[in-house]
């Protein structure tokens, strides 16, 4: 990775670390399940120890409340799960969901996804990565702090083994279009629609309340997937 990209990547933040209302439960979750359910950034991250079984390994980037991705982790357990959140309150909703849920395929990174990509996961190591509904920083002149920039998308394809998919998601057509021009310009990655634009929402993809809403309100929503090559 070139100086340039390196320095774009520590210094430009995507999110806001609002001070939200963390609920008795989640503060609860926070304070008691991580151990349990929690995985440590104080260290190379040891993947192939985190989970019982051999399944595939997918990472879910900025969770939000954690809704989709336990859906996901419930209706696919050949399969294992980490999702990465900065936001406590999100975070301590996800833990006390597994705890409930007594899940043994998900586990949960509260952390900043950029730094724990960098220091903390082996290259080659994930069969998937997915981001649905990224800030869209809409402003224009926010658009630098956007996630998806080629110097991320970048080093996710490393941390991708051959074959591995990038899925991301969202209802910002502008984003869209930016997300599609930054990932069909890397080389390693190849769109999955045969006309190099987007495709219907994967089943994988579990449809969110406000996807549903928006649906009946006519807005649109863009799922872009990408495979390793």
């Amino acid at each position: 990775m070139s100086e340039n990209k390196s320095t774009h990547l520590r210094t430009i933040k995507s999110f806001v670390k609002r001070a939200g209302r963390v609920t008795e439960r989640q503060q609860h979750a926070l304070d008691n399940l991580k151990p349990m359910y929690g995985v440590e950034t104080n260290k190379t991250i040891d993947i192939n120890k985190l989970f019982a079984n051999n399944g595939a390994i997918i990472v879910e980037v900025g969770f939000g409340m954690g809704q989709s991705l336990l859906t996901c982790a419930v209706n696919n357990p050949q399969h294992n799960y980490i999702g990465i959140e900065v936001h406590e309150a999100g975070v301590g909703a996800l833990l006390a969901d597994i705890d409930v849920s007594q899940l043994s395929n998900l586990k949960v990174i509260h952390d900043d996804a950029v730094q724990v990509f960098k220091d903390n996961i082996v290259d080659d190591t994930l069969d998937g990565i997915q981001i649905f509904f990224p800030d869209p920083w809409h402003k224009k002149r926010h658009h630098k702090r956007r996630l998806i920039q080629t110097a991320f998308v970048e080093l996710l394809v490393k941390k991708l083994k051959a074959g591995g998919f990038i899925h991301i998601a969202t209802d910002w057509e502008n984003y869209a279009e930016h997300i599609l021009m930054v990932c069909n310009a890397i080389p390693h990655l190849i769109n999955q629609s045969s006309q190099n634009t987007y495709v219907p929402r994967p089943a994988s993809r579990p449809m969110t309340k406000y996807e549903k809403r928006g649906e009946r309100l006519g807005h649109g929503v863009w799922d872009l997937v990408f495979y390793k090559k």
